[in-house]
């Protein structure tokens, strides 16, 4: 005979949810003794203050082990995971440190777990496990009942005539056992989820705290990737370019006797061989110049400013160099800024500062150009304000038409 799937399963987790409840009675009582101890000690003798500080140390001592207790009940008979919260310790103690520190533990909640909430969910448990035993005397009536001398099976059930009733009422609630067994042990693992693990405010602060590391490991694997890229640049397509155009100089000026269309082809070959090596070298600069990664920032904009076409008046303070994501972030926002007021705003001269505040990295580019730069129009301006956010930045643009156009960006550089 083989027994049904679904009827299978529904036994295992009536039988594992039944044996969850049983384990849990003993752990859900534990307090008892105690707080019953302090009020018969304290109605006889009188002396509360003696009772009620000894069986709050009591309690003190006893939650952390029914919680680590209760949460090796949870994970290892139903498979519910209830987190431990730990923060970290106060440096020093003072009130205000303890006073965030007990605000972050809440260790009241525990305690009100197992001192109060505890034998309400102990009677709960036992009444179940009464519901089960009644269960299996019912179906298994016929069968004990024949153990019994004649006397008393006579007077107990009148022979058969009340056997049927008991069968009937055990099946019964045999059929009901596994989904309020499961019911309670399911009400039982929110109350703990609840009350003895983190808060839902906690969790999130822990999920935000997750995100906002592995955002910076993503970061900083993009930046790494970036740099990989450069390297490759300049180390392979490069070299192979500034090659072509050493060859193709050399055949301009070792063979003079090429024919005209040929030394012309040639010729516009290798000027087009020099423009691409600038290009190429514009594009390097643009991902990450090799001097922000040695010398820093102040260094990689003064190159940078030397470059634009346009006067640029440079101002860096700092007290150190900044986290390398920071570097490559306030460089790109700088060079694309001076970009944007050469090209496009027809500026006759610009103005960078950038300077540490604290922990806080403030860029500022300013232009007299015709201004009219809109950041939520989808243009460049939209990808910095984007690579500004990577790192919980801010980003800002006052661009009114006829200039000046102001850029700045706030960076976090704590370390």
């Amino acid at each position: 005979m083989t027994i049904p799937a679904g009827l299978r399963r529904t036994v295992l987790r009536a039988q594992r949810d039944t044996g969850f409840l049983a384990a849990g009675v003993l752990p859900h009582l534990a307090l008892v003794p105690v707080w019953a101890w302090a009020a018969t000690t304290t109605a006889r003798t009188g002396n509360w203050l003696l009772t009620v500080s000894m069986s709050a140390a009591l309690v003190l001592l006893g939650t952390p082990v029914l919680t680590a207790v209760q949460r090796a009940r949870y994970r290892v008979l139903i498979g519910v995971d209830v987190p431990r919260l730990a923060p970290t310790a106060p440096e020093q103690w003072t009130w205000a440190s303890t006073g965030r520190w007990l605000a972050a533990t809440r260790p009241w909640r525990k305690i009100g777990y197992h001192l109060l909430l505890g034998p309400l969910l102990a009677l709960l448990e036992l009444l179940v496990l009464a519901v089960a035993a009644a269960c299996l005397a019912g179906v298994i009536a016929y069968a004990w009942s024949w153990a019994l001398p004649t006397g008393i099976r006579q007077d107990w059930f009148g022979y058969l005539t009340q056997l049927p009733a008991y069968t009937a009422a055990g099946l019964l609630l045999l059929c009901v056992l596994p989904w309020t067994a499961r019911a309670v042990a399911r009400a039982e693992a929110r109350l703990a989820l609840g009350l003895l693990g983190p808060s839902r405010a906690q969790r999130l602060q822990e999920r935000v705290d997750q995100l906002a590391v592995s955002r910076t490991d993503l970061i900083e694997a993009v930046d790494a990737e970036r740099r990989r890229i450069e390297r490759d640049l300049h180390d392979g397509t490069q070299q192979r370019l500034v090659s072509l155009a050493v060859n193709l100089g050399l055949a301009i000026a070792t063979r003079p006797d090429l024919p005209s269309d040929a030394r012309e082809v040639i010729a516009r070959a290798h000027l087009e061989a020099k423009e691409a090596i600038a290009e190429l070298n514009d594009l390097v600069r643009g991902l990450h110049p090799a001097v922000l990664e040695d010398r820093g920032l102040d260094a990689a904009l003064s190159g940078l400013a030397a470059r634009t076409p346009l006067p640029v008046r440079l101002r860096v303070d700092l007290e150190e160099r900044v986290a390398p994501n920071v570097e490559s972030v306030a460089y790109f926002v700088i060079s694309e800024a001076l970009t944007n007021a050469t090209k496009h705003a027809n500026a006759m001269r610009a103005e960078v500062i950038v300077s540490q505040v604290g922990e806080v990295l403030r860029v500022r580019v300013t232009d007299d150009g015709l201004g009219g730069a809109d950041a939520a129009a989808g243009t460049g301006l939209t990808g910095l304000a984007k690579r500004v956010g990577s790192l919980d930045g801010a980003f800002h643009v006052s661009s009114p038409v006829g200039g000046p156009t102001t850029i700045t960006a706030e960076l976090p550089c704590a370390r």
